[in-house]
């Protein structure tokens, strides 16, 4: 499944937090690369990231948590 990440309305986003759920979430991503789109996510561009179909309920359940809107491609 497919999601386009919006933006992260928490007062004070957890950098750390958002990166190691996007590298638990993702079918193929890396340290390194969660961690630059969860910088850019946090200058408020939206960032598109392929989820495991294994991982999508509490891929987006996580995502909520962390106060990320986001919305479903496909």
């Amino acid at each position: 499944m497919k999601l386009n990440l919006l933006s992260c309305d928490a007062p004070r986003p957890d950098r750390r937090a958002i990166a190691k759920c996007m590298i638990e979430i993702c079918s193929n991503i890396s340290g390194s690369l969660a961690n630059e789109l969860t910088d850019i996510l946090l200058e408020g561009d939206a960032i598109d990231i392929e989820v495991d179909d294994k991982n999508t309920a509490s891929g987006l359940r996580a995502l909520r948590k962390l106060s990320i809107d986001y919305e479903i491609i496909e």
